[in-house]
């Protein structure tokens, strides 16, 4: 059976390289938007009886879903087999319960929207600290990927005696991972968050690794707030400047900018969203689970 790969704009230089290491099809579509601002979509290529990808990360997504819900539909309507969607980082996945009264838990919403219309997922390192698994919430098939060993590997390849970092008790699992497909020592910070953007972060002894070099891993970075943090107190405990990684840029504001300002020797992160700081491809992770 035929593929087709379609992208929506933000993810083209990966969908690039996903073309040239699949041999597929780039699927052609026109998204505008009409003077009124409703979204208009018209599929290019012919999708009849053959399978459909579409790549669309959803950094930013409430402006992205519905351009997303009507590429996929048409696509449906013309005939494709099966349509899959590559969503290298899936939002709406921390509104994972209640936390004040009035509130909705809008993962479970958003995966019911995204189940509606996609036939199966594939997505890298989603937010799963109060979920067992994606199906607890995606009615579809879903498969999750993890990038830990491509950081472990980039870690190897490029910082000289590493100390990892994780941010909080919730990442020790994935932190220990990491550092031991690094062959590393690693830390866990203890972080009391008090809003959105006011962190408050101990770091344990750290005299034993004054000759390592920290390296700051979190799954996502968004405020930046609590790398931003344990880069004062690392300063403070005397400490090289640490290298930050992480696998999703969200970088939200100017987070990336106040995260360099902060001390950090270096910011690095997956190409799951397009940014400056992409220095780890996650490419090959896709090809080898698309099938």
């Amino acid at each position: 059976m035929e593929t087709i790969i379609f992208t929506l704009p933000g993810n083209e230089k990966l969908v690039e390289r996903l073309l040239q290491k699949l041999k597929a099809e780039e699927g052609k579509v026109e998204i505008r938007q009409f003077p009124d601002t409703e979204t208009y979509v018209r599929v290019l290529s012919d999708v009849k009886n053959k399978k459909v990808i579409i790549i669309c990360t959803l950094h930013e997504p409430d402006e992205k879903l519905l351009p997303l819900y009507f590429l996929s539909k048409t696509i449906k309507s013309l005939g494709a087999t099966a349509v899959c969607l590559i969503a290298p980082y899936l939002s709406y996945m921390r509104q994972d319960k209640v936390f004040k009264p009035g509130e909705g838990i809008t993962s479970e919403y958003f995966a019911s929207l995204i189940s509606g219309f996609a036939d199966s997922l594939i997505t890298i390192d989603p937010h799963l600290h109060r979920r067992a698994s994606m199906n607890e919430i995606y009615s579809i098939p879903s498969k999750v990927l993890h990038a830990s060993k491509l950081i472990s590997s980039y870690i190897k390849e490029n910082i000289k005696n590493p100390l990892l970092i994780g941010p909080d008790a919730e990442s020790e699992q994935w932190v220990s991972e990491v550092a031991k497909d690094a062959g590393a020592p690693f830390i866990v910070l203890k972080k009391i968050r008090k809003g959105d953007k006011d962190v408050e972060v101990s770091v344990p002894d750290v005299q034993n690794y004054l000759n390592h070099t920290p390296v700051l891993v979190d799954d996502i970075i968004s405020t930046a707030r609590t790398m931003i943090e344990t880069v004062r107190h690392l300063k403070n405990a005397k400490m090289k400047a640490p290298t930050c990684i992480g696998v999703h840029a969200v970088f939200a504001g100017n987070a990336y900018e106040e995260l360099k300002k902060s001390g950090a020797e270096k910011i690095i992160t997956c190409n799951t969203i397009e940014h400056v700081s992409n220095e780890i491809d996650i490419s090959d992770l896709l090809v080898k689970n698309i099938s």
